[in-house]
């Protein structure tokens, strides 16, 4: 049991550290992590910010300073490293929200799920971008279900539970995976930066029985698109990385390797 949720306990354990340190460091001023996910302050030392965010930052014409500049390249070296969506896997906190969403598709056996066009995240990010620009303000910091969630945990929620619960209801109920998989711009960010990481899921076409298993759990199952054709590993960027695949597969016909073994 605990090997078939393997990766998922870990990715749990991961967001909700994080979470829980923002929230420490807001409400009793801990150290570890202050800030938000946009901008945080690591120990009072190291500045980590969103290369996402400072990037619409500069698109308002606004002057980013040299520790955020400097935190979001770090940021955004990690990733191009790691793989841009394992912070959607593995950090965002809105993961435990389309989790739950997920978890009430399984509960009420709804299998409908509407298809939204395949590039409408990309579409979104250069929307965010160019409102960013026009607006003098950045537009996806305004209104990010992020955001929303970080701040309603610390200062309250408000109406703010209007946005988190819609995304609830529009995964649960339309689009498997929607928010995260469709309109986030952030997660299409990331899967522009982290193509050429260094750790993939493989799929050893040899070992597979077919059960398609894989294709079923995971969030993003066009990366799986070698499965049942050839042995390869995931070479799109929008893989989180959440080792769903591996997990459901008896046949150890998927693991995690290096692009360069």
């Amino acid at each position: 049991m605990i090997k078939q949720y393997r990766y998922t306990i870990l990715r749990r354990l991961s967001q909700l550290s994080i979470l829980s340190f923002f929230i420490m460091g807001g409400v009793y001023g801990l150290k570890v992590l202050r800030g938000n996910y946009s901008s945080a302050k690591v120990f009072d030392v190291l500045t980590l910010s969103d290369p996402f965010a400072v990037l619409q930052n500069l698109v308002t014409g606004n002057i980013a300073g040299k520790p955020a500049v400097i935190g979001s390249l770090i940021v955004a070296s990690f990733y191009a490293i790691a793989g841009g969506r394992v912070f959607c896997g593995w950090v965002c906190p809105m993961n435990l929200v389309t989790g739950l969403a997920n978890s009430i598709r399984r509960a009420l056996d709804i299998t409908f799920s509407y298809s939204p066009e395949v590039n409408l995240r990309y579409r979104l990010l250069i929307l965010a971008l160019v409102l960013s620009a026009i607006t003098k303000v950045a537009a996806f910091e305004w209104i990010s279900p992020i955001g929303v969630l970080h701040r309603g945990l610390i200062f309250g929620i408000g109406y703010g539970w209007l946005l988190i619960a819609s995304v609830v209801v529009f995964d649960a109920f339309l689009v498997r995976n929607g928010f995260c998989g469709h309109l986030c711009p952030l997660g299409a960010f990331y899967a522009l930066i982290g193509r050429g990481n260094l750790i993939k899921p493989y799929y050893n076409h040899d070992k597979c029985t077919m059960c398609m298993k894989c294709l079923k759990a995971c969030p993003e199952k066009q990366v799986l698109d070698m499965v049942g054709q050839k042995s390869s590993m995931v070479k799109s960027g929008q893989c989180i990385q959440c080792g769903r695949c591996a997990e459901v597969c008896n046949d150890n016909a998927i693991t995690f390797k290096s692009r360069f073994s």
